[in-house]
């Protein structure tokens, strides 16, 4: 008879922790006084939702709460399992139950259920059957049925930092077997980890099984980038590198020229930049660089997020390409964005002005006894569409002007419709004289 091997288990396995005190990061859920910690200390457990990035502690969180509750843990992973998981995991949670056990059923991936999968969770939620735990990288409130949502609490984990990665690092390199890591290794480690403690892990491991073979007792910086060559970031999220890249793409975009925008578009895709990253990036351009001045480049932006949520990698990046090279192309106004943070700065150091009284909602009778809402010109019923002359701003505040058209694209006529209403303003108030103001 041949003996097997036991297998070995993987270094994020080995250092998963064991205890509440022993988990890296998210303290302002697990920190004292902290909701999770909270109910982790009232001995009751209850349904939950934990939404956050890869990596940062869902599946141990779940792991630790079935310990301390001493519940039967289930795990079923949404990726590979279906309405047959879900009916075994409650056979195993009847059997429990009559046990005198309680059970805890661990989703992962819950967002990967379609709904009548989900749904099939909620009858014995309800009975307290079992205590349901899902996992999901992706906003709770679009992938997870109402119905269930509104049944459990929703815990919001947050990327691990650069700080707990290079905790959890040194207690890899505490391990047997893990050799010493050059300080610039660790610093260009825990970037490439983006915040991802398994990512982190795994890669120490792969790094640990390569000195090994070659007897080296250091990892340095210069080896690792031999050794993982094409897997490292060409540049560190979150470093100057990636910072200036990504300057030079916005003001490729803003200068107009396309070439030099798709090029830095192309560099940071190929260097593992986020294509939804990315997408965010192109719409925030729209509406800083372009603004009304082609008011269609931000909805191509959102268009081109859509794109890339629904295509993935490789074939959504074409829709980034679109997008970048149209913003490059289109008109350029910062008005808006001027406009916006004038007017930021301007209600940061005023004085809170009150509602001309004209301007306020009468939706009561005492309300309108006090004259609110009185005097109010409905711009409906006048000529055009416009009340001349009305008054929307706080009384005795002057015309701020934040908002200041250029003259290309769009905006061009913008500014000719803002001077049309100008000076029908100006010929209603000098036609109403001095105590004529409302």
């Amino acid at each position: 008879m041949t003996s097997r091997l036991a297998p070995h288990p993987p270094l994020a396995e080995r250092l998963r922790p064991k205890t509440l005190s022993a988990v890296i990061g998210q303290q302002h859920m697990l920190g004292e006084g902290m909701a999770l910690r909270l109910a982790f200390e009232s001995g009751q457990p209850h349904s939950c939702i934990l939404w956050g990035p890869p990596g940062t502690g869902k599946t141990t969180i779940a792991r630790l709460m079935a310990d301390a509750f001493d519940a039967q843990f289930i795990t079923i992973s949404a990726v590979l399992g279906g309405v047959k998981d879900i009916r075994e995991a409650v056979e195993q949670a009847q059997l429990a139950q009559a046990q005198g056990r309680r059970t805890l059923v661990f989703v992962d991936e819950v967002h990967r259920f379609n709904k009548s999968q989900q749904d099939a969770f909620l009858p014995h939620v309800e009975s307290g059957l079992f205590t349901f735990i899902g996992a999901t990288t992706e906003n709770p409130s679009f992938e997870v049925n109402s119905a269930l949502l509104s049944r459990a609490a929703v815990y919001v984990l947050q990327s691990l930092t650069a700080e707990n990665l290079k905790q959890i690092a040194a207690s890899a390199q505490a391990l047997q077997g893990l050799p010493a890591i050059e300080d610039v290794a660790i610093e260009r480690l825990v970037a490439y980890a983006d915040g991802d403690a398994r990512r982190l892990l795994n890669t120490l491991e792969t790094l640990t099984v390569a000195a090994a073979q070659e007897q080296r007792s250091e990892i340095t910086d210069v080896w690792l980038l031999k050794v993982l060559g094409e897997r490292m970031r060409r540049y560190d999220k979150g470093g100057e590198q990636f910072y200036d890249t990504i300057s030079a793409l916005h003001k490729s975009v803003r200068g107009s020229d396309p070439d030099a925008a798709l090029y830095w578009l192309v560099r940071m895709l190929d260097g593992g930049a986020d294509p939804k990253y990315m997408a965010r990036r192109l719409i925030r351009m729209a509406s800083e660089d372009i603004g009304l001045a082609d008011p269609r480049a931000l909805r191509l932006a959102l268009d081109a997020a859509e794109v890339y949520e629904r295509l993935g990698t490789p074939e959504g990046e074409l829709a980034l390409a679109e997008c970048v090279i149209y913003l490059a192309i289109a008109p350029k106004s910062n008005a808006v964005y001027k406009a916006f943070n004038a007017a930021k700065a301007f209600v940061k150091k005023d004085s809170t002005r009150p509602v001309p009284m004209h301007l306020r909602n009468a939706p009561t009778k005492l309300m309108k006894e006090l004259d609110y809402g009185l005097g109010y010109r409905y711009a409906h019923d006048e000529a055009g569409g416009f009340a001349a002359g009305e008054r929307y701003l706080p009384d005795g505040l002057a015309e701020p002007g934040f908002y200041k058209p250029v003259e290309r694209g769009l905006e061009i006529k913008i500014a000719e419709k803002l001077r049309g209403l100008r000076a029908q303003n100006q010929a209603a108030k000098q036609a109403a004289g001095p105590t004529g103001a409302a």
